[in-house]
């Protein structure tokens, strides 16, 4: 899914009863909160609300959540301060679909190994996304490097 408000999807599509991973980049992380939780609920009226708290890494906060029934996947974000990233009151909200009937004709042998695989998410989308976001690091990282003015976390 494309770059929203500094969020990342491992999937092209949000779809009902599947897992998905989100990456957070956006202000919480920036500016350098050590801890942030996913409140994140369903539908027009934040059914099923549920908080994570997300693994930071050096590609920003993840977490891999479940996805219930409804329309949309509503998200805020918060960290160990109780600082909120809400989009301005108006909370990053994505379409959820429906699940495809799979049929028999969902799956595509190849000629050359004669493997089954599954039509849907590709390979090269994935590798877009990764390579994006690395580039986004790189740009707001390297400068601070050459200038010094990057904080070195100290490891107890």
């Amino acid at each position: 899914m494309e770059l929203v408000k500094n969020i990342f999807f491992n999937t092209d599509k949000i779809i009902e009863g599947s897992k998905v991973k989100i990456s957070y980049v956006g202000y919480l992380f920036q500016n350098g909160s050590e801890e942030v939780y996913l409140h994140y609920g369903f539908g027009i009226n934040w059914d099923h609300v549920s908080e994570v708290k997300m693994e930071k890494t050096e590609l920003g906060f993840q977490c891999e959540i479940d996805i219930l029934e409804g329309d949309t996947l509503n998200l805020c974000y918060h960290n160990e301060h109780n600082e909120w990233d809400n989009n301005f009151g108006k909370n990053f909200t994505f379409s959820i679909e429906k699940p495809e009937i799979e049929e028999e004709t969902s799956l595509v042998v190849t000629p050359e190994t004669g493997m089954q695989m599954r039509k849907g998410l590709r390979k090269t989308y994935l590798w877009s996304k990764k390579i994006k976001l690395a580039i986004y690091k790189i740009i707001t990282c390297v400068p601070k490097l050459i200038s010094g003015n990057y904080k070195r976390k100290i490891s107890e």
